[in-house]
């Protein structure tokens, strides 16, 4: 499996359709994709891959094979776009949640789904954003010294 094109995921009806490139067959793109769910382990969909088991070819067709499954096969009534403060930094995804007056946030590798966020309240967007570019820039810069 390719990276996760973060880049080109699409927030639809408490789902975020994340694609990538499945394989290749005679030098085209087959693509897949993978679901998170606002609703998290409560959700049959969340961290699925392609439950709809149909492939694409190309971004825009495996995002729109993803909305028709999740049309035909929602259980839940989302609460609104709580994929809509997300970030790609370095090929990683951050996604900031607020509640009340404290924000959080998760954080998702390029290869995989597995959210690797430090449990950490901010008092803002910007200071959580801040926080995390601290910690993957000097990260970087401890990598390239090694």
């Amino acid at each position: 499996m390719s990276r996760l094109l973060y880049e080109n995921s699409v927030s639809y009806k408490g789902y975020l359709i994340i694609p990538f490139i499945f394989g290749k067959a005679d030098n085209y793109e087959i693509y897949s994709y993978k679901l998170l769910s606002e609703i998290g382990h409560r959700n049959q969909f969340h961290k699925a891959e392609n439950p709809a088991g149909i492939y694409g070819s190309g971004v825009i067709n495996i995002i729109n094979i993803a909305k028709e499954h999740i049309d035909q096969n929602s259980e839940f009534v989302h609460r609104g776009d709580s994929f809509k403060s997300r970030y790609i930094y370095r090929n990683n995804l951050i996604i900031i949640f607020q509640e009340g007056d404290k924000y959080f946030y998760d954080h998702y590798p390029p290869e995989l789904l597995n959210n690797i966020a430090a449990p950490k309240l901010f008092k803002s967007e910007y200071e959580c954003l801040n926080w995390i570019k601290q910690g993957f820039d000097g990260r970087h810069l401890r990598q390239r010294a090694i």
